[in-house]
């Protein structure tokens, strides 16, 4: 077995992949705001390696906001199927402009209009104003491409704490714990 976090969650992510119904990439994304009031999400696993896990949103969006005061961040991964679970913590950093124009491109047609029309997190007065907005960039953007908007981009959490959580009977569950000082990773246990 690894002893390096990054490659035992591409394992357990292979895995999810392969045995999740439903989006295996789905993590939630606990941040705080400059009051130190959580707040969590669900958001979608975009990108992942040794420099962290990305995913990407609406600058203008409460997360960004949050994350603008106070650029740290939690995730955590449930993967019920599997009956595991991994936790991340770590400082967040924005993404270059050239990786989230690579992705941004990626993204369907609709999808990338729909970044457009939404102020993501503000208040809507209704449905129909939304769907309106949209088909007006539908306009604006029909016959050329639709780049990314300058209020959308994506965050990568370091991860200085990776913890792997496997189910056990009796809820005599195994937690491994892996800090990060440097470059070098140190692996515990935790008490279930």
């Amino acid at each position: 077995m690894s002893d390096d976090p990054i490659t035992l969650f591409d394992a357990w992510f292979a895995e999810a992949k392969a045995s999740e119904l439903n989006d295996p990439e789905a993590m939630a994304l606990a941040t705080v705001d400059s009051a130190g009031r959580p707040s969590v999400r669900m958001v979608l696993l975009k990108g992942h390696g040794p420099a962290g896990f990305v995913f990407y949103t609406n600058l203008d969006s409460r997360k960004g906001g949050e994350l603008a005061a106070n650029p740290n961040a939690a995730l955590l991964f449930h993967w019920k199927t599997l009956r595991r679970q991994v936790r991340i913590e770590g400082p967040v950093e924005a993404v270059s402009d050239a990786e989230a124009d690579i992705y941004f491109a990626s993204r369907g047609r609709n999808s990338r209009l729909g970044a457009w029309a939404s102020d993501q997190s503000r208040p809507l007065d209704a449905r129909e104003t939304f769907e309106a907005r949209f088909e007006q960039m539908k306009a604006r953007f029909e016959d050329q491409p639709v780049p990314r908007p300058p209020r959308w981009s994506g965050f990568r959490v370091v991860p200085t704490r990776i913890e792997l959580w496997s189910d056990r009977a009796h809820r005599l569950h195994e937690r491994r714990l892996f800090v990060r000082a440097g470059t070098v990773w140190t692996e515990g246990m935790l008490y279930p």
